[in-house]
Formats: structure tokens, C-alpha cells, sequence
């Protein structure tokens, strides 16, 4: 059985909330919150396995109360946001950079044609949260990573000449990316293709919060675009995203893959065509296998790929699954991500080896 606090300022909403995940047989909601305050004494008395939270409360806001509970009483959180403002969407990823783990958009009313794929959405996330680990947050000792370390990475061949930087993630990776993204420099001279799985209706405050943060262009991306140096480029709602011969963007309502659309398997697939070598490709956090083998067909093809490591990931089962295929060259801490992709396309064309001090598979 899942134990779920239900964190809303609104009574129709809560109640609302309560109907759908108590339609569930595995979960039950044991206490409800009407602002972050009242939820952060809930956490401490009935310490629930995973908390729905909203992030515009009175008295405590959602964001500070995601804070306070990954600092004290460390719970699994899914962010339900309500907004379609684009502006209140930006903040709710504030709220994963604190400690949770996902965002939803909140189900559709009962009737409306969205409405149970919606629920059912909601209900799955619940149960896949439930058995992520989550780790105490201590939000003042989060540190910017430098943008440049010693050059302790290279490439593997002196014919490569990187063109292309292909990124896949899902759960906890909102604020892998942006620590990454916010730690490389202005002038990083190739384009970043990104595909992050989330709820529908939220990439384009995610985009609006990692441009923030990062001192590079960040753009929703878009059919026809041409892929420019230092641009980064995250794969938009309900499409599938490919690069093309000519360095421009595909976007196709091509089927789902590994059930999702965007899917990571199928940009590695088409960076792996057209790039070959000269592209870089690496699996952050994230739930389950999208990915895995086309970052071993990158490998295969040249290219540098790498995965974040077990102990900086929120959940490793993408950068596992890779791990178990022999898809990784590298496996990184998040912290030495940038910094080894700063280096990498810093050393074009260049004969150096991985150096020690690297973890290598």
C-alpha cells in the first residue's frame, strides 16, 4: 500500500485529487494539506511514502515547502500544477531543483475527453515515485559547477571532429540539465539536442527556467531549425525530434518509442546516422531504458558517449540499463559533466587518451 499526502490549498481540487488516486487499490491517501505549513507537521506525523504537492499556497508555498521537507523529512514529491501560464510554470521546476522529483499537469475535470488517460498518468507516477530513494537536500550547499577544470578528457580518435552534443533524461533530470547547462561557457561552439521526458504542457517553462539560469540560448525546438553553435535545443510535446543531413532539426509525429514521444532512443538513432564520430551522446537520470541501445549504436559508430553515475542520479535506471550494455565510455558525477564536455569539444581533431582519473567502463 502507497501512502500519499495530498498537499492543496483548494477543498474542490483536494477532493478532486482524493477521487483519483483513491480509485487506486494500492494507494490511500492518509492526510491532506491545505497549505505548506500544515504539510510540512503532516510529513513529520504520518510520514506518507510520496506527497502531492501544489506550488501556490498561502502562509507556505509549495516551492519552500518541497525545501523544507527534502531537508528534514526526505519524501518522494510530484509537483501538480494547475497553471498554463508559462511564467507560474517556470517556478514549479524551481521546486524539482529543491528535491522533487516530478511535475503534472493536473488531471482534466471528469468528463472531459483527456480526462482518465490523465488519471491514469497521475496514478502510474504516484506508484513509480513511491519507489525512488530519495536522498536529504540541503538547499545552501548547492554550488555552481566551475565552467572549466584541467583537461583531464579527450577523445578517443584524432578523426573526430565534434559537430553535435545529444542529451536524453527523465526522472531528475530537470535539474541535472540545468546544472549542467548552467555550468558550460557562452562560447560552447556546438549545438545541444535535449530530450527530457515530461507531463505535456510544461516544456516551454522548462525551457523558460533553464534559459535563467544558462548562458546559453535555450529554445523549444522547432521543425526546420537550423542547428547552431552553442544553441540548445529541447525536444517539444508530443513529437518525435531527429537531426537531419544539413544540420537542421526534424520534429515527425512518427510513433512512440519505448511508449514515449519524445523519445531518446529515437534522436540517438538519427545522431548516430548522421553524426557518427563526431558526435557526443550521454543518458542523465532517469526511469527505465529509452536510450540505452542507441547509445550503444553511438558508441559502436564513434562517437563519445558517457552516463551519469549511480550516486548523482536520482533514479539510474536509463544510465544503468546503458551501464549493463557496455554503452558508456565514461561514467560521470554530475558535477564533471560540463567540465568533461567543455573539454571534449575543446580538443578537436586531437590524438588524447581518457585519463585516469576518469571513470571508464
Amino acid at each position: 500500500m502507497i501512502n500519499v499526502l495530498v498537499v492543496e490549498d483548494s477543498p474542490v481540487v483536494r477532493e478532486f485529487l482524493i477521487h483519483i488516486l483513491s480509485s487506486d487499490p494500492d494507494i490511500t491517501v492518509i492526510a491532506t494539506a491545505h497549505d505548506g505549513e500544515e504539510a510540512l507537521d503532516l510529513v513529520r506525523r504520518y510520514r506518507p511514502d510520496v506527497i502531492t504537492m501544489d506550488i501556490h499556497m498561502p502562509k507556505l508555498n509549495g516551492l519552500e515547502a518541497t525545501r523544507l521537507i527534502m531537508e528534514t523529512n526526505p519524501t518522494p514529491i510530484v509537483i501538480v500544477s494547475g497553471s498554463e501560464n508559462i511564467h507560474e510554470v517556470a517556478t514549479t521546476f524551481d521546486a524539482m531543483d529543491a528535491g522533487a522529483l516530478a511535475v503534472l499537469r493536473r488531471p482534466a475535470g471528469i468528463g472531459h475527453v483527456d480526462h482518465q488517460a490523465m488519471a491514469r498518468n497521475m496514478v502510474q507516477t504516484i506508484k513509480l515515485m513511491s519507489e525512488v530513494k530519495v536522498v536529504r537536500r540541503w538547499s545552501h550547499m548547492r554550488t555552481v559547477v566551475p565552467t572549466l577544470q584541467p583537461a583531464n578528457l579527450g577523445l578517443i580518435r584524432e578523426s573526430a571532429q565534434i559537430r553535435v552534443v545529444a542529451l536524453g533524461a527523465s526522472t531528475g533530470g530537470p535539474s541535472a540539465i540545468e546544472t549542467i547547462l548552467a555550468a558550460l561557457p557562452r562560447n560552447f561552439p556546438v549545438p545541444i539536442l535535449i530530450v527530457q521526458h515530461m507531463a505535456p504542457g510544461f516544456v516551454g517553462g522548462f525551457v523558460r527556467w533553464l534559459a535563467n539560469s544558462s548562458r546559453l540560448p535555450v529554445h523549444v525546438a522547432t521543425h526546420g531549425a537550423l542547428l547552431l553553435p552553442g544553441h540548445v535545443h529541447i525536444a517539444p510535446d508530443e513529437y518525435q525530434m531527429k537531426v537531419e543531413r544539413g544540420g537542421r532539426i526534424a520534429l515527425t509525429q512518427d510513433e512512440l518509442e519505448n511508449g514515449l514521444r519524445p523519445s531518446v532512443s529515437y534522436l540517438f538513432r538519427a545522431v548516430a546516422e548522421v553524426y557518427g564520430c563526431d558526435a557526443i551522446a550521454g543518458l542523465l537520470t532517469g526511469m527505465g531504458r529509452d536510450g540505452a541501445n542507441e547509445l550503444r549504436l553511438l558508441k559502436e559508430s564513434g562517437a563519445v558517449t558517457f552516463v551519469q553515475d549511480r550516486d548523482s542520479s536520482v533514479v539510474n535506471g536509463m544510465p544503468g540499463e546503458a551501464v549493463k550494455l557496455d554503452a558508456a565510455m565514461l561514467v560521470l558525477p554530475l558535477e564533471k559533466i560540463a567540465a568533461a564536455l567543455t573539454n571534449l569539444v575543446n580538443h578537436q581533431g586531437k590524438h588524447l587518451s581518457v585519463i585516469d582519473d576518469i571513470k571508464k567502463i
